[in-house]
């Protein structure tokens, strides 16, 4: 919720075991309530306008209720969910309950103005970004509104009156040659692009799209702890909407690489150190590789090979959650060649544990 932490449900007035029917009555009492031409010029309506708007998106999804449910406010900034920054998204965005809610009362929602579509991109990040949290900037080419037309796909001094090809409807029909041609298929109309209406000069700058293709730039703040295959969503920066609609949104699918040191489970991390036969059967201190840099580690004696020992707090730090751990696997390390003093020492050596142990089964 933008600019405020307060809980959805109290946003809404409804209790944490709400049916769906329960959420939107209310929602459309408070969006009537509060909408902006009911309350013209002010500030205050309109960001509790937004605020019921965003509370509404979130409870109405079941994905997003039961994130929100299990974690709160954490559980949707992992996906990158951002809420509602204009009143114009959300009328965008729920124009069928508008339509009901409104009628011919006179509000305002251009029925002819459709949200675009949602972009999708993958983005591939070490590991340890993805562990500790970064800033990407990434670049794409992907559709903008056009600036010559500003999105209307209109030529200047144009004007939009009923669309000759498809007479209003926004749809033509197909010959479908299946079945011998004897049925037909409903599509959108080529012309007007579903709306029922085109300009009669298009844009030249566009073709009458209301759109071109730009390379942006786009920076991307990735949370702390995001596992492989999160999805982040990047609000209106998607395809911009027919008829100058709002935009859609940019999903960002992740794909962390695997790292030549840290193996992850969960919120804890797994590293493999090899330490000399002489330590593991004395003990002592070990320096040792961690996430944020390097740790000592204190070496217990007669630690075996593959023993797991635990470094609290020094695994993954979600932006939300439990802090993980590491688990340092040990490796003992036994010499490839040994000159004849060592030789001699490991063979009295052996030959003490062999008579300490005798008699002992």
């Amino acid at each position: 919720m933008a600019g405020s932490t307060k809980d959805y449900y109290e946003v809404l007035g409804v209790s944490r075991t709400a049916s769906a029917e329960e959420i939107k009555q209310s929602y459309r009492k408070l969006a009537l309530k509060y909408h902006p031409d009911r309350n013209p010029g002010n500030k205050a309506s309109e960001e509790l306008f937004k605020k019921i708007g965003t509370a509404y998106e979130v409870l109405s999804d079941p994905k997003k209720r039961e994130l929100y449910d299990l974690r709160g406010q954490a559980g949707l900034d992992d996906i990158g969910y951002q809420g509602f920054k204009s009143t114009e998204d959300i009328l965008s965005r729920f124009g069928t309950i508008f339509g009901d809610l409104f009628g011919d009362s006179g509000f305002r929602f251009n029925q002819q103005s459709r949200r675009g579509e949602d972009l999708r991109v993958q983005l591939t990040v070490p590991f340890r970004d993805g562990a500790l949290g970064a800033s990407k900037r990434i670049k794409l080419q992907k559709p903008s509104a056009c600036q010559a037309c500003r999105g209307s796909g209109g030529a200047p001094g144009s004007f939009r009156s009923i669309c000759r090809t498809c007479g209003g409807s926004g749809q033509v029909q197909n010959q479908n040659p299946g079945f011998g041609g004897l049925f037909s298929v409903a599509e959108e109309c080529p012309n007007c692009r579903g709306a029922g209406k085109a300009y009669s000069n298009f844009c030249p700058a566009c073709g009458g799209k209301g759109h071109t293709i730009q390379e942006v730039s786009l920076e991307v703040k990735i949370p702390a702890g995001v596992k492989d295959g999160t999805v982040l969503s990047l609000r209106g920066e998607g395809a911009p909407g027919p008829s100058a609609g709002c935009n859609g949104d940019l999903l960002i699918q992740l794909t962390l690489e695997p790292d030549e040191v840290f193996e992850c489970k969960g919120n804890d991390l797994i590293v493999a150190v090899r330490v000399m036969f002489t330590t593991a059967a004395l003990g002592g201190e070990l320096e040792v590789p961690t996430l944020r840099g390097r740790a000592r580690l204190k070496i217990p004696p007669g630690v075996q090979s593959g023993t797991l020992l635990r470094m609290k707090g020094e695994g993954i730090h979600p932006a939300h959650g439990f802090q993980g751990d590491q688990l340092v696997r040990i490796m003992i390390d036994v010499p490839r060649k040994l000159d004849s003093a060592q030789e001699k020492l490991l063979r009295e050596l052996e030959k003490t544990l062999n008579l300490n142990s005798s008699g002992s089964f």
